[in-house]
């Protein structure tokens, strides 16, 4: 572990991110934010200590969990309770010789579910194309010097050296910018490259006006600089977007299935925003 840091809890809030302090990490001094995730400016983290915080806290990238066919969307839209009491009552009407109300239930239900099945599956799409925003590789500072590594290996702490082109790995905080600026549409939907520079941000500022950070999944389009990670996977600010996205069937899938093959409880249900990594 790099000497002289601290032990840190670095969890990003479900309301952003946090260092440790209730301060935003773009609101907070870049000193404190340096001390919060247990880095070294200068020679990035020591290899062993990354190796650490990535057994401990997983790999950078974003949970899809098990994916449910086209067939099986289709079939959740009729697992309703109210589904089924209105196709009963259809089936009451028709009896009866109520053609015309058995058939409007029967079109109202149908709708429904055609609706429901087009929201989930367009989600799900969504989801697989937030996914593959994810940089392949990254350009990191690790025992004094720049190495290139697999995205998915970056942690909490970890030093991104970025350049004109390059996709950014995790959400980070500024630590150096030379004309540095970033193409965040994928994730605003701001058509105009971003400035980045060091200073602080109030820390309610918006995610589109943060101007100190970068994030999973934009690119630079100028310039270059040094980001310090504060954030990967599921507590990035795509991640957080992914886990609204997923349709609810895909989600409890995925988070149910993911717990028992390690053998821990179900977890809560979803809708929930995952909190990030500690260093």
């Amino acid at each position: 572990m790099n000497r002289g840091a601290s032990s840190p809890e670095t969890a990003l809030r479900a309301a952003g991110g946090s260092a440790g302090s209730g301060v935003a990490w773009w609101a907070a001094p870049i000193e404190d934010v340096i001390a919060r995730v247990a880095s070294d400016v200068s020679r990035g983290l020591d290899t062993p200590e990354a190796a650490r915080r990535l057994a401990r806290n997983g790999r950078n990238e974003l949970e899809q969990g098990e994916r449910v066919s086209v067939l099986g969307l289709l079939v959740a839209q009729f697992r309703s309770l109210l589904v089924w009491i209105l196709l009963g009552a259809a089936a009451v009407s028709m009896a009866v010789g109520e053609r015309a109300d058995s058939l409007a239930i029967v079109a109202i239900v149908l709708l429904n579910a055609a609706i429901g099945f087009i929201q989930e599956y367009r989600a799900d799409r969504a989801a697989v194309a937030l996914a593959r925003m994810t940089a392949p590789r990254a350009r990191v500072v690790r025992d004094g010097r720049t190495q290139v590594i697999a995205a998915a290996e970056v942690v909490v702490g970890d030093i991104l050296v970025l350049d004109a082109g390059d996709i950014v790995a995790a959400d980070a905080r500024v630590l150096a910018a030379s004309s540095l600026r970033a193409n965040e549409a994928p994730l605003t939907g701001e058509s105009e490259p971003v400035d980045k520079r060091v200073d602080s941000c109030a820390s309610d500022t918006p995610v589109a006006d943060r101007f100190n950070m970068v994030f999973l999944g934009t690119s630079a389009v100028a310039g270059s600089g040094r980001a310090l990670v504060v954030a990967i996977g599921m507590a990035t600010e795509v991640g957080r977007i992914a886990e609204l996205l997923r349709p609810a069937i895909l989600l409890e899938v995925g988070k149910v299935s993911g717990a028992r093959r390690r053998g821990e409880s179900a977890p809560s249900p979803p809708g929930r925003i995952l909190a990030g990594a500690q260093p």
